[in-house]
C-alpha cells in the first residue's frame, strides 16, 4: 500500500507552507524598509553636506539650487519640512 496522507495532514502541511511563506513575506519588507532608511540618511547626509559646502565657499546659487534639491528630496520622502 502506498504510504498517502490523510486529508488532515495535507491540510495542516499546505497550511506551514502558508506560515513560512508569509514569514518570508515579511522578512523581506523588514529588510527592504531598513534598505530604503539607510538609502534615505545616506542621501540625506550627502546633501547636507554640500549645503554646508556651498555655504562655506559663500556660494548663494549652489546654495539655493541644492536647498532646492534637499526640499524636494525631503518631500519625495514624505518627510514634512
Amino acid at each position: 500500500m502506498k504510504n498517502e496522507k490523510s486529508y488532515t495532514e495535507l491540510m495542516k502541511a499546505k497550511k506551514m507552507n502558508k506560515k513560512v511563506s508569509v514569514e518570508a513575506y515579511m522578512m523581506n519588507v523588514y529588510v527592504q524598509m531598513i534598505i530604503d532608511e539607510s538609502l534615505f540618511h545616506y542621501h540625506k547626509n550627502l546633501l547636507q553636506e554640500k549645503i554646508d559646502s556651498a555655504l562655506d565657499a559663500n556660494d548663494p546659487s549652489l546654495f539655493h539650487l541644492l536647498s532646492a534639491r534637499y526640499k524636494k528630496f525631503l518631500n519625495d520622502w514624505g518627510v514634512s519640512t
